[in-house]
């Protein structure tokens, strides 16, 4: 299978220069616009900048509006600590009321936390946010599309990351999960023991107040839950990811360059808003546009952080390891890499999501494509994410691999 270079002309193609444009388009965002955090100003200022840029390499750049409540996706944690400790109180006492307060608990942190689901977003003030879409459409008629997708806004700061790095956060925030299962289920059997079967046994009221002890302790990690994340201050997200944004544009700035007009298949851009707020930018563009994306074959590749080289993956499985990527469009996108030289390796995201799984979930063949450490690292989601972290060389494998996956489906669609 020949490369891209090896399709066109090679000195159409100047990755290096493109490189610099990215890491100097990134710099320039971080620095005269600042963090965006979900539906704010400064995240359509950035998408702005990009689509003007994109004009240039485009035949229309569009600006889509929707709705965000953007502090929803993690404005439960109060309420859950909350439940948490008014739980491991009321064990000692009446149990059953132990037991409803977990489970009120848990249903927003499964529901918002883990399933990405909009379950509270009603309950929050609503701010507008928006997608850009570039396309470069087909020479003669549309047969197939592909669509490359990143995130222009950036995370609220998670201070248990920054203070503590990835795995001290995990210190804090697993214990507290596993916290409110033993919680629940202490609850539970001590319900069924006591107040069900009426067991009268000192021996069982003293191991039932050993249990009570120990479920104290764990309040400890519930209040640190209270500190994993700034309500106010968000990042700069030059890494999380402007770059995925960066890489992404890049493949219609080479397209454009070396004047390369696919016959049959549409290549388009998406920069969503308003990811880090449960991939709400992605959610509605793909409920907007499903009926469009489902009348041509499409498929979707989402470039999230492009950093850690060692950690370059396509993703198999997403949204908390509950969603299953299409086939095809993974072997896609690893065929890609094998075709540049990289052997990429399957990957799962099992604590949060990428936007591919807004469009997988709607049935759109989709995958995920990143590079970055999942400890994670203390630059994820804090003020260390600045164009000083940036690593030219990930952005530029990067780019040469969605160009190439371009030019792969062009040639072969999916297999």
């Amino acid at each position: 299978m020949k490369t891209v270079l090896e399709k066109i002309d090679a000195n159409k193609i100047d990755f290096d220069s493109t490189v610099k444009y990215m890491v100097d388009k990134i710099t320039e965002i971080c620095e005269k616009i600042g963090p965006r955090a979900p539906g704010s100003k400064e995240e359509y200022e950035a998408q702005k900048s990009m689509a003007k840029d994109l004009e240039q390499w485009s035949d229309t750049v569009e600006i889509e509006g929707f709705t965000v409540h953007r502090q929803a996706f993690m404005g439960f944690i109060p309420f859950t600590v909350a439940m948490a400790i008014l739980a491991t109180i009321f064990f000692f006492k009446y149990p059953l009321v132990s037991l409803i307060l977990t489970v009120l608990g848990f249903i927003p942190l499964i529901l918002e936390f883990l399933m990405y689901k909009q379950f509270v977003d009603p309950l929050f003030i609503g701010h507008p946010s928006h997608n850009v879409i570039a396309t470069r459409k087909a020479a003669g008629e549309t047969k197939k599309r592909i669509i490359f997708v990143g995130h222009s806004d950036s995370q609220y700061e998670w201070i248990l990351n920054y203070k503590l790095g990835g795995v001290g956060m995990k210190l804090f925030l697993i214990p507290g999960v596993v916290g409110l299962i033993i919680c629940s289920i202490a609850s539970l059997i001590k319900f069924i023991v006591l107040d069900l079967k009426g067991v009268d046994n000192p021996s069982v009221d003293t191991f039932f107040l050993v249990v009570g002890i120990i479920l104290c302790i764990f309040i400890i990690p519930y209040i640190g839950f209270l500190f994993l994340q700034s309500f106010t201050k968000s990042v700069p997200g030059a890494n999380d990811n402007l770059s995925g944004c960066l890489a992404s544009m890049s493949v219609l700035k080479h397209l454009a360059e070396a004047d390369v007009r696919f016959e049959n298949t549409e290549v388009r851009v998406i920069l969503t808003g308003s990811e880090e707020a449960g991939l709400r930018g992605a959610k509605a563009y793909a409920k907007a546009h499903e009926k469009e994306l489902k009348e041509v074959e499409t498929v979707v590749v989402a470039c999230d952080t492009m950093r850690d080289l060692e950690y370059m993956y396509v993703y198999d499985r997403d949204l908390s390891g509950t969603l299953k990527h299409d086939k095809q469009a993974k072997e896609l996108m690893r065929n890609a890499g094998l075709n540049c030289g990289y052997d990429f390796k399957y990957s799962s995201i099992y604590l949060g999501a990428c936007d591919a799984a807004a469009f997988t979930q709607k049935g759109i063949k989709a995958t995920g494509f990143a590079a970055m450490d999942p400890t994670p690292p203390r630059y994820y989601h804090t003020r260390l994410d600045t164009p000083e972290l940036l690593v030219p060389e990930a952005l530029k494998i990067g780019s040469q691999v969605m160009l190439e996956a371009a030019f792969l489906y062009d040639a072969e669609g999916l297999k």
